[in-house]
């Protein structure tokens, strides 16, 4: 908790809309917001436990917050947080978590999608959520997340969840569903790098990458420019053995089929097992 960045914080959520009328407010709306939050955090689940959080740490968040009647309650805070504009609140949220997020040069940004365990209602007839999420691996930050109907809507998710982020300087990884050409574009336009997964859904472009692998391995790699690396991990009653050959011969990627329509495309990889 003492580590927390409550500047950005307060700052990020300055603009945020109150949506009570004056004569209901006996607590500041950046008070419920910022104690919601650390309790959140912490690992509060539910009003109840925020509220208690609170009351806990409240010699604390005095330091910080006004608190002109006491911590907030439970069902202050539920009326509070289903009142508010979730739009407007995701904007102040994303603006804080990129003002704590340090960015770093050759930083890896991961791309994936999830779909949320026991989201789904089959009475209801409501499907599970899906979420594509972006994760700076340095900082151990979810950056930003957007929601689609189905796994198979990643690809037009993606470059909405890009759009927030700032790029520049990082290294965007993304799975196969979200390889097409646009995407690295719009990745290389926001001045960052991109590594993405390269299977069935570029059929030419794949099979062109595979048979150059299996080309290099045969000749030993020899008099082509490239990198290798050889790790080997044990943990969970398993060992775990893994090569990964780069080649960045632009003798070859220039022959690549597809290969031009990927922007700024420099290297291909090959990763056993």
């Amino acid at each position: 908790m003492e580590n927390m960045s409550l500047g950005p914080l307060a700052t990020s959520f300055a603009t945020l809309t109150d949506p009570r009328v004056d004569r209901t407010k006996e607590h500041l709306l950046l008070d419920i917001v910022l104690i919601a939050i650390c309790a959140v955090v912490c690992g509060a689940d539910g009003w109840v436990e925020v509220a208690e959080f609170g009351e806990t740490k409240e010699k604390w968040f005095s330091q910080f917050l006004k608190l002109p009647n006491g911590i907030p309650s439970h069902d202050t805070c539920g009326r509070v947080f289903a009142a508010l504009d979730p739009v407007e609140f995701e904007r102040c949220f994303l603006e804080w978590v990129q003002a704590v997020n340090v960015l770093t040069a050759g930083q890896v940004i991961a791309v994936d999608g999830k779909t949320l365990r026991r989201s789904h209602d089959k009475r209801r007839g409501k499907a599970a959520v899906h979420r594509v999420s972006a994760w700076a691996s340095a900082n151990q930050l979810v950056l930003g997340q957007v929601a689609t109907d189905a796994k198979s809507n990643e690809i037009t998710a993606i470059p909405e969840l890009l759009r927030l982020l700032d790029l520049k300087g990082c290294i965007v990884t993304i799975d196969a569903a979200g390889t097409p050409t646009a995407i690295a574009k719009q990745i290389v336009a926001a001045e960052g790098d991109y590594v993405l997964a390269l299977k069935g859904n570029q059929k030419g472009l794949a099979e062109d990458v595979q048979r150059l692998f299996e080309w290099a391995h045969s000749i030993y790699f020899a008099e082509l420019q490239h990198d290798h690396v050889h790790t080997v991990d044990k943990g969970h009653g398993r060992l775990e053995i893994r090569d990964c050959w780069t080649i960045a011969d632009p003798r070859y990627g220039a022959d690549l089929r597809q290969g031009r329509q990927w922007k700024s495309l420099r290297s291909v990889a090959q990763s056993l097992p």
